[in-house]
């Protein structure tokens, strides 16, 4: 009769094994997606001038300065795109750093189509739709593409998304994004191994099995789908703002493409402590939106898991040639992203396992509370759990 720790270290080893297979379907499909996708790139040809395209105003929403805000602003003054584009700035304050980064690159490209709005006036708990909901007015076009601040994008990402928006029934638009480390501090590859060893082929898995989520860090629809599901104000109450978006758009029978282009996110934790927070917030936000899902994510630590397969039979040898090849398998996956992504992160192999280890501790932290701070403002995301009741 086995004992409870050899069945133990068995079922480890049997997860360890699923997450392995799981990253690597995951990561073969990022593969397939990269040979049509675009990153940031400044090799990239210029855009095919056709002169098919809509005109588009892309709002960037504003809160402080970060590490790398001008190179990622940047990135959306050097779009090639052949119709008219309009870029809308939010701020809630006059002094805020990140105005000045927006002026001088204004000087810079003096022929850009560039609106500022400053206004302190505050909708719902949810700032930056708050923050939308002031800029909105001051949008010149049809087509609207939501970013964050600290979203890297190549010459053609408009493009990209708004030839994905063109398709037949596609609502809203939206893209992957991969971690880049605004320096080369090992806390800082660690968040962004994060996103690219575990969410990056996650996402992938989710569209093989038919899921078409909405990921925050790209949003772009029409005015008409917008006002649809009853504008940004029906997205200000909630603090997953983009998983409630792309409810909206399903219930309302669209769909949500993924356009052919992958961005990065800037990733500038200086600290432990600041990245298990950051983590955890979106490790809440997830699970308070999509709760089997979330659970079923703890598949994708396979290293954890390997971990958990030799403490409960540290004397058997096949525990430990399965953490060994596994911590080399993960190895090589993390390697190829990184390469797939333009964003390698050099010397990490010693630190795979604790990465893993840091986010089950993120899963157990998120299993239980409401309550998560974002830039200094406490939020409770249980307001998340439902649709408005129009719906």
């Amino acid at each position: 009769m086995p004992s409870l720790l050899a069945i133990a270290s068995a079922v480890s080893g049997i997860f360890s094994l699923a997450g392995h297979l799981q990253g690597a379907i995951g990561t073969g499909l990022l593969h397939r997606f990269r040979r049509t996708a675009h990153i940031p790139d400044e090799t990239l040809s210029p855009l095919h001038h056709d002169g098919t395209l809509p005109a588009v105003t892309i709002m960037k929403p504003l809160h402080g300065d970060e590490p790398l805000l001008e190179e990622a602003l940047e990135s959306f003054f050097r779009q090639d795109y052949p119709a008219p584009h309009q870029i809308v700035f939010g701020l809630q304050d006059e002094h805020d750093p990140a105005l000045a980064v927006v002026r001088r690159l204004q000087k810079r490209y003096p022929e850009r189509d560039i609106s500022v709005v400053i206004d302190q006036t505050e909708h719902g708990p949810n700032r930056k739709v708050g923050n939308l909901i002031n800029m909105f007015p001051a949008c010149k076009h049809d087509v609207l593409i939501i970013s964050d601040s600290d979203i890297h994008v190549s010459a053609d990402y408009t493009a990209s998304i708004v030839r994905a928006l063109q398709q037949d029934g596609v609502q809203l638009a939206t893209t992957l994004y991969a971690g880049l480390p605004a320096s080369n501090t090992l806390v800082r590859k660690l968040g962004a191994c994060g996103i690219n060893t575990n969410f990056l082929p996650g996402v992938m898995m989710s569209r093989l099995m038919g899921r078409q989520d909405c990921l925050g860090a790209t949003m772009a629809l029409r005015r008409k789908h917008l006002e649809d599901i009853g504008g940004l104000e029906a997205l200000v109450q909630h603090v997953a703002d983009d998983a409630v978006l792309g409810q909206l758009i399903r219930h309302n029978g669209g769909r949500i493409a993924l356009a052919p282009t992958i961005c990065q996110t800037t990733v500038a934790e200086t600290g432990l402590g600041a990245l298990f927070q950051h983590e955890l917030r979106w490790g809440r936000t997830v699970r308070s939106v999509e709760p089997v899902g979330y659970g079923l994510s703890a598949l994708q630590l396979p290293l954890f898991w390997g971990s958990l397969c030799v403490l409960f039979a540290p004397a058997r040898f096949f525990s430990w040639a399965l953490l060994g090849g596994g911590l080399l398998c993960r190895s090589a996956m993390t390697c190829h992203i990184g390469r797939l992504t333009n964003c390698a992160m050099p010397g990490l192999f010693p630190h795979l396992i604790f990465r893993d280890w840091l986010s089950a501790a993120v899963m157990v932290g998120s299993a239980r509370g409401t309550q998560v701070t974002w830039r200094g403002q406490s939020l409770h995301i249980s307001r998340g759990k439902k649709l408005p009741k129009s719906l």
